[in-house]
């Protein structure tokens, strides 16, 4: 139990972390032009969530998590992707019932674009000020910083810092270690894939940007100030939620009404993990369970998607799935009055 937990909340702060380390490169090496394009665009942002939401697995939330935690994309933001998300569930679905899956998937990206569009307009701008987030992402004037410094490269490595070392070396064991099972998904698929291409991709900054860029971006920010942090919170949130779940008979709580269940389908749904809800999935597959029901849960639910979040802001956490729980149980009864 104690090595799954370990290996869970290794890859989703992997994965953060070189997500924000790409962040930060791409963002220097454009001089924020992309962050100001996208910041400007709010329907661009919700749009790009959603899709990164729906897409099977976490990877995509998590890439909007660490791209909300620069302030380049809005609370509504946030919320759309995390409404459209479905975490390792989706792959679930979509081995059980995958017409089913993808209509729900539609639904989802719909509701998640309504829902981050009204977020940002009835609640982001009255509470902004009370939730701390990141500051932007820093960008220094044509001389103090650039990405890949030819010229200085080979310098860079007889001269080796202790930083540029650890993070190298770090990194390569990462990639060893998703390369042979040892940590992350045990077969080759896309998500093995994506992390191993992720994690040569950042080996290859921290090997060639220059010694300020490692020590003011990546050292001092993505690492000092987020890595621990979400390694932390990640572990401990994991750890706290085995326990519940195996303490917990859910199964029991599952009552002839369907109101109720639909109640229940969105509490468990705040609980940041992928397992408790895909008892609701397989009775849905089934025919235990009404569509609505599913829906409801799966607008609530987010996998671990929202994990990060906690090393963050606790407030924004909350803040997230207090809407999200209040647009699935909305939603969930709608479509329950409706026969659904």
């Amino acid at each position: 139990m104690l090595v799954a937990i370990l290996n869970k909340s290794l890859i989703i702060t992997g994965f953060v972390g070189l997500m924000m380390l790409v962040i930060e490169y791409i963002n220097v090496l454009t001089r924020g032009t992309w962050q100001n394009s996208l910041t400007n665009h709010k329907w661009t942002q919700y749009l790009m969530a959603v899709l990164l939401g729906a897409s099977p697995g976490c990877l995509g939330a998590f890439a909007v998590v660490a791209m909300y935690s620069h302030r380049v994309v809005s609370s509504g933001a946030l919320v759309a992707a995390m409404i459209a998300t479905s975490g390792d569930e989706a792959f679930v679905m979509l081995a059980m019932f995958p017409r089913q899956a993808l209509i729900l998937t539609g639904i989802l990206i719909v509701i998640g674009l309504i829902g981050g569009w009204l977020t940002d307009v009835f609640v982001t701008k009255r509470v902004a000020a009370h939730y701390r987030v990141c500051e932007n992402l820093e960008v220094h004037g044509p001389d103090s910083c650039r990405c890949f410094p030819k010229d200085l490269i080979i310098k860079q490595w007889q001269q080796l810092s202790l930083a540029r070392g650890v993070l190298v070396g770090a990194l390569l064991l990462f990639v060893f270690g998703i390369a042979t099972g040892s940590v992350g998904p045990q077969e080759w698929d896309w998500k093995r894939i994506t992390l191993i291409i992720t994690s040569l991709a950042g080996s290859f900054i921290v090997a060639t940007v220059p010694e300020h860029f490692l020590e003011k971006h990546i050292w001092q920010h993505v690492v000092r100030q987020h890595m621990l942090h979400v390694f932390l919170w990640t572990f401990g949130a994991l750890a706290v939620t085995h326990l519940l779940t195996n303490q917990l008979q859910l199964e029991g709580l599952i009552q002839k009404n369907v109101h109720l269940v639909t109640v229940i389908a969105c509490v468990v749904g705040i609980i940041p993990e992928s397992g408790p809800h895909l008892l609701f999935t397989t009775l849905y597959a089934q025919g235990a369970l009404p569509f609505a029901v599913l829906l409801a849960g799966s607008i609530v639910q987010d996998g671990h998607g929202m994990l990060p979040v906690l090393a963050h802001s606790r407030k924004i956490f909350l803040l997230v799935k207090v809407i999200n729980f209040a647009v699935g149980l909305l939603v969930g009864s709608l479509v329950l009055l409706g026969g659904g």
